[in-house]
């Protein structure tokens, strides 16, 4: 997978930068500054073309995933972060992801599939990935921020995601916004307040 590695120190917390349609590997870099600048940075590339934007699985329609290819593209990301775990020596069990939309439901997906895959996850803007039974989640802390009038991720979305979390025994932290899916500044230093108590 194209991505960018940046270490600070082997055993610190690892952020894992997972963008939105049409970014890249550069995008939440400096959101991932803001957050946590002592912190490692693994930020990763979607492999999934739509209109030349990227993306990390196919979409049938607008809010439509294909759920097949989220299953694959989950599994392979997560196979990616061990991989990179090894290669680059940080420790596998501190991986926070930040993922804004797309980057978002990935990461979701993540904690959906895996109880292992992420210590934390920042998920701003995110929907349901897929509806199945969780593993249990006992010790993950996850922040969820949604606009209460984003028309992309519909607020019952998140809202959802917040319960199925919190009912796979994650410690969840919802966080309502006044606008739309834009990413704001103010819900990142929410997200920074909420990682330092973590």
């Amino acid at each position: 997978m194209i991505h960018i590695y940046k270490e600070n120190d082997s055993s610190a917390v690892t952020l894992l930068l997972l963008h939105g349609t049409g970014g890249d590997e550069k995008d939440l870099l400096p959101l991932a500054d803001i957050i946590d600048p002592s912190a490692n940075i693994l930020s990763v590339r979607g492999q999934v073309l739509e209109n030349g934007s990227n993306r990390f699985f196919r979409r049938l329609a607008m809010g439509v995933f294909d759920l097949e290819d989220l299953v694959f593209r989950t599994k392979r990301l997560k196979e990616f972060v061990d991989w990179a775990a090894d290669h680059y020596h940080f420790d596998r069990n501190r991986v926070v992801a930040i993922g804004y939309s797309n980057g978002a439901n990935i990461a979701a997906s993540m904690l959906f599939h895996y109880s292992d895959a992420l210590h934390k996850a920042m998920l701003f803007h995110p929907m349901v990935p897929i509806r199945k039974e969780l593993p249990n989640l006992t010790g993950v802390g996850v922040f969820i921020s949604a606009g209460q009038n984003d028309s992309i991720c519909p607020p019952e979305e998140s809202q959802e995601l917040s319960e199925l979390l919190s009912s796979a025994k994650a410690d969840v932290h919802l966080s309502w916004q006044p606008g739309g899916h834009r990413l704001s500044m103010e819900e990142i230093i929410e997200a920074k307040a909420w990682y330092e108590k973590k």
